[in-house]
C-alpha cells in the first residue's frame, strides 16, 4: 500500500492577462515552491485569486489534485503537465482527491488538518490557458476534477509531507458523485448528515440542491 504524500506545495507564480474573463486577469499560473509553506485559513501564504466570486474563500482555500490523474490527462493529451498547471495548490499522491467522501479530513505534515468541501468546477479560463480545445468539457466526462479543502489547523506544509486521513463521514458521498451524478437521493443524504452535524456544507450546496431537486420536479 502506497503512504499517501504530498508532490509539490504550489502557488501563484504571476498573474496572467486574461481579456476575455471577469476581471482581466487569473491567477492559475501555480508553480511548486520549496521548503516549509505556512497554510493559512484563507490557504497557501502568498497564494491569491483574481477573482473570488468563484473561487478561494475558507471553503476553497487550497486545491488538491493527484498525479494519478495529472498522469492519465498526460497520456490524453501527450504532454507533460508539472504540479500546479491545473491550478491546484497540492499535487498528491497515494490518495485520491475526487474519491474523497465529502467533509472527510486530512492531516498533512506534523499540524495542518484540511476537511475535503466540494469538487472543482472548470471554467473557461482554465481552457483559455491550457488551450485544449473541448477542454471544460472533455475534464469535466472524465470526472478527474480534484477537490476544494478548508483549513481546519493552520500551520505548514512541504512537498514530502505525508496524508493522513483523520476523518472519514458515515454518508459515503464523494466529491466524485456530487460532480458528475447529482441526485435528489445524494441530496437527502448530504443534507441528513448536515443535519446530524457530520459535516459542514458551504452555502453553495444548497443553492445546488435547489437546482437538482428542480430538475427533478421535487
Amino acid at each position: 500500500m502506497n503512504t499517501a504524500s504530498v508532490l509539490a506545495v504550489c502557488r501563484v507564480h504571476q498573474l496572467l492577462p486574461d481579456p476575455v474573463g471577469s476581471v482581466g486577469v487569473t491567477a492559475i499560473d501555480k508553480r511548486p515552491v520549496e521548503g516549509p509553506v505556512k497554510v493559512h485559513k484563507l490557504g497557501i501564504h502568498g497564494d491569491v485569486q483574481a477573482s473570488r466570486v468563484h473561487h478561494g474563500g475558507e471553503d476553497q482555500a487550497v486545491y488538491a489534485y493527484s498525479q494519478e490523474d495529472a498522469d492519465y490527462w498526460s497520456s490524453e493529451l501527450q504532454r507533460d503537465l508539472p504540479a500546479g498547471i491545473f491550478g491546484e495548490n497540492l499535487r498528491v499522491a497515494g490518495i485520491d482527491p475526487t474519491g474523497a467522501v465529502i467533509g472527510e479530513r486530512w492531516k498533512i505534515g506534523l499540524d495542518v488538518e484540511l476537511e475535503v468541501t466540494s469538487p472543482r468546477t472548470p471554467c473557461a479560463t482554465f481552457q483559455r490557458v491550457l488551450g485544449e480545445p473541448q477542454w471544460v468539457k472533455r475534464f469535466s466526462e472524465a470526472g478527474r476534477v480534484g477537490t476544494y479543502l478548508r483549513v481546519i489547523k493552520t500551520g505548514s506544509i512541504s512537498a514530502g509531507d505525508h496524508i493522513h486521513r483523520t476523518f472519514v463521514p458515515k454518508h459515503g458521498v464523494t466529491v466524485a458523485q456530487w460532480f458528475s451524478e447529482p441526485s435528489p437521493e445524494l441530496v437527502q443524504i448530504l443534507l441528513d448528515a448536515e443535519a446530524d452535524g457530520e459535516i459542514r456544507l458551504q452555502e453553495d450546496y444548497h443553492r445546488e440542491f435547489d437546482k437538482v431537486l428542480r430538475r427533478s420536479g421535487l
